[in-house]
């Protein structure tokens, strides 16, 4: 039997590997992502807990200024430390929409070839159909055709008899 052959195979390939390699470059720029935003949480957390420390053990009875000058200072580093990570998190999610962007297209292109793939067979299917069709309409006209010779030859075996 006859096998369906793809002329544009090696492209289909080619281009679900270009779609595997986005989906790593977007898993990377993901994961960094999600570092980041862990990094920021955990800030988050130790102003959280430094801030309630000092309301609970530093601010009665007696008060030092030594401690209330560090904590100041550790509080404006943790704020520097997270306006940096927030621009981070700004500059990632750009390049995050752009490899979600890159996977988009790279997916669109390979649908398209197998779009094209799926045509060409059901194309080859219908010319397999048809080829098969006109060998069974030639066996059918051969079969009718000798049953009338054979037929003929009846008659003028039985008009000559």
């Amino acid at each position: 039997m006859a096998k369906f052959v793809f002329k544009f195979d090696g492209v289909l390939r080619q281009r679900e590997h270009v779609e595997t390699q986005r989906q790593r470059e977007l898993a990377i720029v993901q994961q960094e992502m999600t570092r980041l935003q862990n990094d920021l949480r955990a800030l988050n957390e130790s102003v959280q807990t430094s801030t309630d420390d000092l309301r609970n053990n530093h601010l009665t009875g007696r008060l030092d200024l030594n401690f209330l000058a560090a904590h100041r200072r550790f509080m404006l580093a943790m704020a520097r430390k997270g306006a940096a990570l927030v621009q981070q998190v700004a500059g990632v999610q750009k390049r995050l929409d752009v490899a979600q962007a890159a996977l988009a297209e790279a997916a669109k292109q390979r649908k398209i070839i197998e779009k094209l793939r799926e045509r060409s067979l059901e194309r080859w299917k219908a010319d397999l159909a048809r080829k098969e069709m006109m060998e069974t309409d030639e066996i059918a006209m051969q079969i009718g055709y000798r049953n009338s010779l054979d037929e003929a030859a009846r008659s003028n075996a039985e008009a000559t008899a």
